[in-house]
Order: C-alpha cells, then structure tokens, then sequence
C-alpha cells in the first residue's frame, strides 16, 4: 500500500474538490488497489474519512473508519442485519448515494484532509440510510447514525464537489 498525497484546497490541483465524479464502473484490480492506498492515506493522515477527489481521482468512492470513536449510542444495520460500526472498518463505499435522511439533525465541529487546520460547526442529518457498492460490485443498504452517519454525509459530500466549509451556518 502507499500513501497518496491529499489535494488541498490551496494546492494546484484544487479545482478537482468542485467537481461531480463519475460512478464506479470498473471493478478491478486497480479499483481496489486505489481503496487500500486510500485507506492507508487516511490512517497516515490520522482522518476517519477520504474521498477519492480527495487523492486527485474523479471517482465515487470514499473509505470510512470511525473505530477511533467511542461512541455506541446509535444503531447500525446492513442489509437489514444488526451489526456493529467497528465490524464495517474500514468501510469501502463504490456509488454511495444517501436513500434516506432522519428528520433529526446533529451540529457538530468538523474538520477535512483537504482543508487543513480548519474545523468549523456543521449541521447534519442525525441518521441516514445509505445504498452503496462493495469492492465486489456486490449492492448494499447500511443504516447509521452519529458519528458514522455524519462521516458518510462529508464524504459523499466530496463526491458532489461540496466541501463541509460550505455548510458552515454563517451569521449575517
């Protein structure tokens, strides 16, 4: 595995983060190569999530990994199966595309690979049901919530060329 260099906001290749990706067609090889460098990225960079805009690919794909969170107040199922949010890590998301918001919102400091040294408060969905593609192009249905769910929402986020900076509730 390697480590990619994130596009930062200030870099020269910023321009990518404000672009719509293209879908995952090609599940290969390659395809699971650039998850595990992703992931490998993430953990280097000590984040819980990268999106592919995010290492200069215009690809929906992101990688979430939360187990540096303590928190176990919300549910999480998979296919219609409980499972627990440390059993999805690091979780690999071809084509995510959120299903279903709660009607509950959360607002919560956040912060970004491709915006350093920069955490601002954000308003999310509390829970979210989310369809997606494994590495296998194999579709699943996760419901989530906290802290996962608000990492899904940042990096699906990235996949629509929306940054969390853009979501900062500014006071007139």
């Amino acid at each position: 595995m390697a480590v990619l260099e994130i596009v930062t906001v200030s870099s020269p290749r910023a321009p990518i983060l404000r672009e719509k990706t293209r879908p995952v067609e090609c599940f290969d090889e390659n395809l699971r190569a650039l998850a595990e460098n992703m992931t490998e990225t993430m953990w280097h960079e000590h984040g819980i999530g990268i999106a592919a805009p995010q290492v200069g690919e215009y690809l929906a794909l992101v990688v979430v990994d939360i187990r540096q969170s303590k928190e176990t107040k919300y549910p999480c199922t998979l296919d219609g199966e409980k499972i627990t949010k440390i059993a999805l890590c690091p979780l690999l998301m071809a084509n995510p595309r959120i299903e279903k918001f709660s009607m509950g919102t959360v607002y919560g400091r956040e912060g970004c690979l491709s915006v350093p040294d920069v955490r601002e408060n954000v308003r999310r969905s509390k829970e979210i049901t989310v369809v997606y593609q494994d590495m296998n192009a194999e579709s699943h249905r996760l419901f989530c919530g906290g802290i996962l769910a608000i990492c899904i929402q940042h990096e699906i986020d990235h996949l629509n060329g929306i940054l969390f900076i853009d979501r900062v509730e500014r006071k007139e």
